[in-house]
């Protein structure tokens, strides 16, 4: 038996020595990749033979990989970049290495889908991942919702979103807005009224803080093009009736149009124009919006930073 102990010490320093190199090699590569302008470049691109290197430690290695995704992801993000090249091979690296690492599908393929800055713009990358997702890890319905939102929201594909929220519904436990929203899809209910349902239920099936933070932001961005769409039209039924448009809104209450003056969801009051149309006043306040910015108007960089 005392022979296998030199050989265990050797091989425990070997390990060490390659989790050092994989750390010194993984901070030159981002050194390297902050200074980079004209290509990006993952040295190491093949799961298998990242896991051959791992010694067993797929887990960690898996973990690593998807810091490095989220960090690669928030810089980008931060800075309004229009492409996420080397966001899709981190991600489908970490989970191979880890196929149960379920955060980097929730989380990933909601940064792969949205349109550039939000997101790479890779809605097809998305769905390939969170389908990885799903085979991997059956009953955690979370993954097929993500499918579902990524397939209604910035593909507007009904017919395969019904059918995620469906094969969702069946999973033990699942959230009950699954088959409702499985059913409603299927009936093409107006847009704005399942857009918002999608968003509430992404806020109450977590406890994440900044998933919650960005369903709200999304919630008062519909509810302002909601309250826009028919302020506006309260305005066209005024000029119809008086023969010109209102100067404020008091001239909505003086007929009964309007209770009360209207507020967006930040608490301030809304403008309206000389040319009827209404405006937000602070549209940096209110990101996601469509209606209601002022001509011209340029949103700030998203503001994303990375979980440590």
């Amino acid at each position: 038996m005392k022979p296998s102990r030199p050989v265990t010490v050797t091989a425990s320093v070997l390990l060490a020595v390659c989790m050092l190199a994989s750390v010194l090699i993984l901070r030159r590569l981002d050194h390297m990749r902050r200074g980079a302008t004209l290509q990006e470049v993952l040295y190491l691109s093949s799961p298998k033979v990242l896991k051959r290197l791992s010694l067993g430690y797929d887990g960690l290695l898996a973990d690593i990989y998807w810091t490095r995704a989220v960090q690669y992801f928030g810089g980008k993000h931060f800075a309004g970049a229009q492409s996420y090249d080397l966001l899709a091979p981190l991600l489908e690296i970490t989970t191979a290495l880890d196929p149960h690492l379920t955060v980097a599908y929730e989380f990933g393929a909601n940064f792969l889908a949205p349109k550039p800055p939000n997101g790479a713009g890779m809605p097809e990358r998305a769905i390939q991942l969170a389908e990885y997702g799903i085979r991997s890890n059956p009953d955690d319905w979370h993954l097929y919702y993500n499918l579902g939102f990524i397939y209604y929201m910035e593909l507007r594909d009904y017919s395969h979103a019904a059918d995620a929220f469906a094969r969702g519904a069946a999973v033990p436990s699942a959230h009950p807005f699954l088959r409702i929203m499985a059913a409603q899809m299927a009936q093409h209910s107006g847009e704005r009224r399942m857009a918002q349902m999608m968003w509430a239920t992404t806020y109450q099936s977590t406890q994440d803080p900044n998933v919650r933070a960005n369903a709200v932001t999304h919630l008062r961005a519909l509810q302002v093009d909601e309250d826009v769409t028919n302020l506006e039209r309260l305005v066209s039924r005024y000029r119809e009736q008086a023969g010109h448009l209102p100067s404020s809104f008091s001239d909505l209450q003086a007929v009964d149009l309007l209770a009360a003056i209207p507020t967006d969801p930040t608490g301030h009051t809304y403008k309206l124009m000389p040319d009827g149309h209404v405006e937000v006043r602070v549209p940096d306040d209110l990101p996601f919006i469509q209606k209601g910015v002022p001509p011209g108007y340029k949103p700030p960089p998203p503001k994303f930073l990375p979980s440590d």
